[in-house]
């Protein structure tokens, strides 16, 4: 008899772990209450990139007199066209993830589950019946969303989330971004080529204050922010929020979390704004399961607590994907694979998630990506390293495309010449990552690369340029 499994979600984590499981014969039940493809398809990473694509195609006419192009009319953003392009995406590739799970023979159940009974989950189905679904391994991509301040609750309309943002009907006039991740930035280059003026609050010291960033990233981000005309203030948190007529009113106070402060640091700053975009992290969707009832340990934060192959304290359950929370990584890839892991393990292939050479990718303006050790990370680990950094702006194709902001940095073990890291920031950086993941993931060194063709005039050349700049041997960096 084929062995039952059941998935609770359908996301990048939980849609993939249904098709490898069927693939390996496993009898599959996906069960998910909203739509397939979870927050990475319907309210996070494709919505919003298609944004960023209106974003740059805006961009690329306020410069288009800089390569022989004249238009006569003023461009403007038709919000309604805009999220129409977005819905007929998200529905196209809903439709191919959809037949994807049936040619499959997946079984897709949509509906709220809930564990009933150790091997039963009951199904709330949208016409209102149940249905009881048997398993004997069950994996959980359950998935976050957005979290709130605790000073101030979303509303939706003025005070919004990133699932709010990319539902907007006008660009608005004004907007302040609590929160300078990943998020935050990305949302602040969008809003402000499409016309918004941008505030952006982070509470810590540099924009994209993660450990996989570069700090040289972040403060290239923040030069380019400014030559946007964003306003940056950091070691900065909102103290409080008031509506004042049709504005808000934002008192920015100091960080609880800035060091070594100024007193004029510590002066409360008023803006006022249209609205407000809350980015400051994600929750877990853990409530409602019956998680803690089954002896599924949860940490402090809420979320699930498995070890390196995916598995629960609970036999025969595992999960996957962002419920595991920023112990590990919160990305869509990295929630596949885990979701493939966690059916592999199941099936009896005994497999370890490797998450050390998992590449990040940042959408702002240039594009950050990154893989491997940051410079930071080796001098605490007090390694014999070199940091080699080329700009853009020697790079041919980028001065024929006109984008010649940001660099590549390759860290290197300096006795072997080993890649330790890389961090791309310029033009299509998180395409470009993928060259640097495989050269960390197989232990490619510098000069591996170096000898490594790269075809001209291509953004791949920055590579090429920064790993001879390691071997001490230049050409155009």
């Amino acid at each position: 008899m084929p062995k039952r499994i059941a998935v609770i979600g359908a996301g990048p984590g939980g849609y993939v772990a249904a098709i490898r499981a069927a693939q390996l014969s496993a009898e599959v039940t996906l069960i998910e209450k909203e739509n397939v493809g979870g927050t990475c398809l319907n309210r996070g990473c494709v919505p919003s990139k298609i944004m960023k694509t209106s974003a740059e195609l805006m961009n690329s006419y306020k410069r288009a007199a800089d390569f022989g192009l004249v238009a006569d009319e003023t461009l403007r953003v038709d919000m309604d066209r805009l999220m129409a392009q977005k819905r007929f995406v998200i529905e196209s590739q809903s439709n191919h993830i959809l037949k994807l799970l049936a040619g499959n023979k997946v079984r897709y159940l949509k509906g709220s589950g809930r564990i009933t009974a150790q091997g039963q989950i009951t199904v709330d189905l949208e016409d209102g019946s149940s249905e009881a679904v048997i398993w004997d391994s069950l994996v959980l991509a359950l998935g976050t969303k957005p979290a709130c301040l605790p000073n101030a609750p979303m509303d939706g309309h003025k005070i919004i989330s990133s699932n709010e943002a990319l539902e907007l009907k006008t660009v608005p006039e004004s907007i302040l971004i609590v929160g300078g991740g990943v998020v935050g930035c990305e949302f602040a280059f969008i809003l402000s080529s499409l016309g918004s003026r941008v505030t952006v609050v982070e509470a810590l010291s540099r924009l994209l204050p993660l450990p996989s960033v570069d700090e040289d990233c972040s403060k290239i981000i923040r030069r380019e922010m400014k030559k946007r005309r964003i306003e940056l203030l950091l070691n900065r948190s909102v103290e409080r929020i008031e509506e004042v007529d049709s504005n808000l009113r934002i008192t920015v106070g100091p960080s609880p979390w800035a060091k070594g402060q100024k007193p004029k640091d510590l002066s409360p700053v008023i803006i006022e704004s249209q609205k407000v975009l809350v980015c400051i992290g994600r929750q877990p969707n853990t409530g409602g399961l019956g998680l803690e009832e089954t002896g599924i340990a949860l940490n402090k934060q809420g979320w699930i607590m498995a070890d390196e192959r995916t598995t629960t304290t609970v036999p025969n359950v595992y999960a996957v994907g962002d419920v595991l929370g920023p112990q590990r990584i919160m990305l869509a890839h990295v929630a596949s694979v885990e979701g493939m892991a966690a059916v592999e393990n199941i099936m009896g292939r005994r497999k370890i998630v490797d998450y050390s050479a998992v590449p990040t990718g940042i959408f702002t303006m240039p594009e950050v990506a990154c893989v491997g050790m940051t410079e930071r990370t080796v001098r605490e680990q007090k390694l014999n390293y070199r940091a080699d950094s080329v700009n853009f702006r020697n790079v041919s194709k980028a001065q024929v495309i006109g984008e010649i902001a940001g660099q590549a940095k390759i860290i290197s073990d300096a006795d072997t010449g080993l890649v330790l890291g890389m961090h791309i920031i310029g033009p299509h950086a998180t395409d470009l990552i993928a060259e640097a993941t495989i050269a960390v993931r197989t232990g490619y060194t510098i000069r591996d690369l170096a000898e490594t063709v790269h075809a001209h005039p291509t953004l791949a050349e920055i590579v090429l340029e920064t790993s001879y700049k390691g071997l001490d041997r230049p050409i155009h960096g």
